[in-house]
């Protein structure tokens, strides 16, 4: 063989069809993770419509059918957030002796190692405010009245402060009004600014879509969710109807109608499945009522005929859809995203590489999911904490057990949403039958890539020296 300089290689001949990409075949007719989901073939996308429309209808005929028209009106009983509220403002604070405006004016003579005692105590000896507050808001507009302040009460007024006076038409003209809250109202809507802020300055046009779809879910929580469970719907039903409607809208805002985002929905919707029966199952095997405070008491006092562990079982599916959401699109598009970067992987490959991705995601979600209702329950678990009960005491009472049996189904969906949403992307992905055009020019790409291989080796061969000194 003689050391002759082997012909430059050809120049590629361009691609008879832009969808046809070069180099790795699919790169350039991909986007990658800041654009929209690449378009999977006709046939596939046809796989997918006929499984979501139907879903999609029967969510809008549940919506149709369990359509509440509003909340149903009840006389209002004054307790709790059951009552008349206006806005109002503290003109005056005076200082005042406890024992002079007390109602008893009587010397305590309990035990004040007692907290009871003590209080009485300090109500006696110590120095009380007396607060002149005027309304701002409805019909008694510019009314004074006058509220004395403990020195033992939690909220202490101040002179200038915004409060939320409780009204009771019923009670004597000097006692119809009272202080409930702190009006805090500025502040919050402040925060929730600086959040939408925030979103939309790193989210961008995904940040304002999310904003949206937050918008929507308040609103179908608000307006179809709440209104149907008080007019007497069987809760259960209006969860999954609502939460459903929920998700279709969020996702599909948020990430656009895509293949990849009708798999996360997919992937969603069995996890929300199989949250619905396993709580289902368990809160009535654990005889749950879902009757566990005083708000909830109420709720069954007004409206009786609520199915209260069905409530409790509706809060389980609606809380989990949120962080489900997350699980479900982030294990969607890290399998994409690795189709999109080594197209000849197979399902396997592609189930294997996205499941070690979804392990590290389980732990960080499941910790997260914990701890928030962990976080939740803190005053709770100080109680039990002081009264030194056991574990299995404080496991055993309603208060807990209802948290643990959330806690634990919404982690159950969590873990098994991973496996589910990475297996149906695997499929949908490697199942994939890209149009004609595409293959054809792949095919061409392919047929290329193998002719010049051996002409590379060969020249390889040829040239070790030069390679060796570039080196």
């Amino acid at each position: 063989m003689t050391p002759t300089q082997p012909p430059p290689y050809p120049p590629p001949e361009p691609s008879p069809d832009p969808g046809a990409g070069s180099g790795h075949g699919q790169g350039h007719g991909h986007s990658h993770s800041h654009g929209p989901a690449a378009p999977v073939s006709r046939h596939l996308r046809k796989v997918i419509a006929a499984i979501l429309i139907p879903f999609a209808a029967a969510v809008l005929i549940g919506l149709a059918v369990l359509w509440p028209g509003g909340a149903p009106a009840h006389e209002r009983t004054g307790v709790g957030f059951d009552r008349q509220t206006q806005d109002a403002t503290v003109t005056k604070v005076v200082e005042v002796s406890c024992q002079s405006v007390n109602a008893s004016g009587g010397v305590p003579t309990g035990d004040t190692s007692t907290a009871e005692g003590s209080s009485a105590q300090q109500q006696a000896d110590g120095t009380c405010k007396k607060a002149t507050i005027r309304v701002d808001t409805g019909d008694d507009k510019g009314r004074t009245f006058n509220e004395i302040v403990q020195p033992d009460q939690t909220r202490q007024l101040e002179q200038g402060q915004e409060v939320v006076v409780a009204y009771e038409p019923s009670a004597p003209e000097d006692l119809q009004y009272s202080v409930t809250d702190v009006n805090r109202r500025f502040p919050l809507a402040l925060l929730a600014g600086i959040f939408a802020l925030a979103v939309v300055a790193v989210g961008r046009l995904r940040g304002v879509m999310a904003l949206v779809a937050l918008a929507v879910s308040f609103l179908v929580l608000n307006f179809f969710i709440l209104p149907a469970i008080l007019q007497g719907s069987n809760p259960l039903v209006v969860a999954v109807v609502g939460a459903s409607a929920i998700m279709l809208l969020a996702l599909y805002l948020c990430h656009g109608l895509s293949a990849r985002t009708s798999v996360a929905v997919l992937g969603t919707l069995i996890s929300l499945l199989l949250i619905g029966v396993l709580g289902s199952v368990f809160i009535g095997w654990a005889a749950l009522t879902g009757n566990t405070d005083d708000n909830t008491g109420l709720i069954h006092g007004l409206y009786p005929g609520i199915d209260m562990s069905g409530l409790l079982l509706a809060g389980v599916i609606i809380g989990s859809l949120g962080v489900l959401d997350d699980v479900t699109v982030t294990q969607t598009s890290a399998v994409w995203e690795l189709h999109e970067a080594n197209p000849s992987m197979g399902r396997r490959g592609l189930y294997r590489a996205g499941i070690r991705i979804g392990r590290d995601h389980i732990a960080s979600v499941v910790n997260t999911l914990v701890l928030a209702y962990a976080g939740a329950a803190l005053p709770l678990l100080l109680l039990f904490s002081i009264a030194q009960s056991g574990v299995g005491t404080v496991a055993n009472s309603e208060l807990v057990a209802v948290e643990i049996v959330r806690t634990l189904i919404g982690s159950i969906g969590l873990v098994a949403s991973v496996p589910v949403t990475t297996v149906l992307a695997a499929l949908v992905v490697s199942a994939d039958r890209p149009p004609a055009g595409v293959r054809e020019g792949r095919g061409q790409e392919e047929g290329r890539g193998r002719a010049q291989v051996p002409d590379a080796r060969s020249a390889t061969g040829r040239g070790g020296r030069g390679r060796r000194r570039k080196r």
